[in-house]
């Protein structure tokens, strides 16, 4: 946890115990979130204080790249647009948590609410940027290193710096972010924890600390994706091929199943060990090929294991419009998809990469980020296998962007404040409910999620 010991935006005198204050619920909930985010602190960050609504199209900056030019002494100089190209993010994630102080409640002083009801409220939010941030790592699966189920190494990492270097991502502000899981493997390694060998003073091994390894400033994060469990329903079978299947193969001949694949499963292969998506089968009901992308990294073996994910489906007769940002009804899973869990909808040849993100279930699942297509009804939802995405990235990766939003109108008895501070923008509404005899509180704010460079991103599979 970050510490925060300055608030010099928070005023608070000794006889500012009111509970019912919208101003220092407002204030405290920055505060608390800003504490506790880890990732949105680390991408880019477009913020004014704009007023604006759910649904807004916001413009934020890429910026633009030079090329270097060479000039004799009677040559002009060569210029080039120095301008930034415009990605609009839609600001279509209203995050809210509300909760009710019963009246007898009330006389407990502002310090003792904060513990009961704020800060639990606030950490659920900052639990819901991050894991939106962190399941952005789905887009830049092109750019990868790792194999899922093995445990990170110092060979795995120099290879992401490798991966990052062809895409010239800059040196400076290489970010990883990892979970347990991948946290403590990579604590194991010697020449990474041990003093001598880091220069760090010991810190790496007193303070169970990464820091700055080969190349990238490392975070833990338990919001990160990391040790999904293999689900009850995959379906198993085996390389048929004497002599195995060579790198680069888009298909692999295979014995041992007994039902048809539906386009657009997930699976691995036992050696490979990389997320693979089915494009086509031979064989219907009893398969004997499968055509996949993208190609094999690794040869794989003979008999080698080849582990398919059953999809489950979209269930609603009317499908899914773009752009829908609601939690959707599925069926078919035997268990939830775990947070995290990344997924593609249908059997496109290019289909968006999603993140499961806040509650799941057998029946409903809630993505990342806004549906980028239209889904039908029975579209397969196809599960990406078991294991760790720790996700490598630049600050010009990915955009957080947040906006405050509109006040309540004066006069219909709500109490509200709306608070922003280092990019970030917090509104608490506090309304009586007489039914409930006591008073709501609701702390919410607006934002976007945006891809600004898909080179500058990449994952680590563990």
């Amino acid at each position: 946890m970050k510490h925060f010991p300055l608030r010099p935006w928070i005023l608070v005198h000794a006889n500012d115990n009111d509970a019912l204050v919208p101003e220092l619920w407002a204030q405290e909930s920055l505060a608390i979130l800003e504490e506790n985010m880890v990732v949105a602190n680390l991408v880019h960050r477009d913020f004014e204080s704009e007023v604006a609504e759910y649904g807004d199209v916001v413009n934020t900056r890429r910026p633009s790249t030079f090329v270097s030019k060479r000039k004799t002494d009677t040559d002009d100089v060569t210029n080039q647009n120095a301008q930034a190209t415009n990605v609009q993010v839609p600001l279509d994630q209203h995050h809210h948590v509300s909760f009710i102080i019963r009246d007898g409640e009330q006389s407990k002083s502002f310090k003792d609410l904060v513990s009961f009801y704020l800060q639990p409220a606030l950490l659920a939010e900052a639990q819901a940027v991050d894991q939106i941030l962190l399941g952005q790592v789905g887009r830049f699966l092109a750019n990868k290193a790792g194999k899922l189920g093995t445990d990170p190494s110092r060979t795995t990492l120099l290879e992401l710096g490798k991966v990052m270097n062809e895409n010239k991502v800059p040196l400076a502000g290489r970010n990883l972010v990892i979970g347990p899981a991948p946290h403590a493997a990579l604590l194991d390694i010697a020449s990474i924890v041990e003093a001598d060998k880091r220069g760090d003073a010991g810190t790496a091994m007193r303070e169970a600390s990464l820091g700055r390894v080969l190349g990238f400033d490392s975070f833990m994060c338990q919001n990160a994706i990391t040790g999904l469990p293999s689900l009850s329903d995959t379906v198993t079978g085996a390389i048929n091929k004497s002599g195995g299947e060579a790198v680069g193969a888009t298909d692999v001949d295979v014995d041992g199943l007994s039902a048809a694949i539906t386009a657009g499963t997930m699976f691995t292969i036992a050696g490979d060990m990389r997320p693979r998506r089915v494009t086509g089968t031979t064989g219907a009901g009893t398969p004997t090929n499968i055509e996949f992308t993208p190609a094999l990294d690794y040869a794989v073996a003979d008999d080698a294991v080849v582990t398919l994910y059953d999809p489950g489906a979209i269930n609603l007769s009317a499908g899914y419009a773009a752009n829908w940002i609601k939690p959707m009804t599925v069926d078919a899973f035997t268990l939830a998809p775990q947070a995290g869990q990344l997924f593609t909808i249908g059997t496109g040849s290019d289909p968006a990469v999603y993140s499961a993100v806040l509650e799941q279930s057998i029946t409903e699942i809630s993505a990342d980020r806004a549906l980028a297509a239209a889904v039908l009804n029975d579209a397969t939802v196809n599960l990406y296998p078991a294991g760790s995405y720790s996700f490598a990235f630049h600050r010009n990766a990915v955009a957080l962007v947040t906006r405050p939003l509109i006040q309540p109108i004066a006069g219909t008895g709500a109490l509200s404040s709306v608070q922003s501070y280092n990019g970030l923008s917090i509104r608490v509404v506090i309304q009586y409910d007489s039914e409930k005899q006591g008073h709501r509180v609701t702390v919410d704010f607006l934002m976007g999620v945006g891809l600004l460079d898909v080179n500058l991103g990449a994952a680590l599979l563990s």
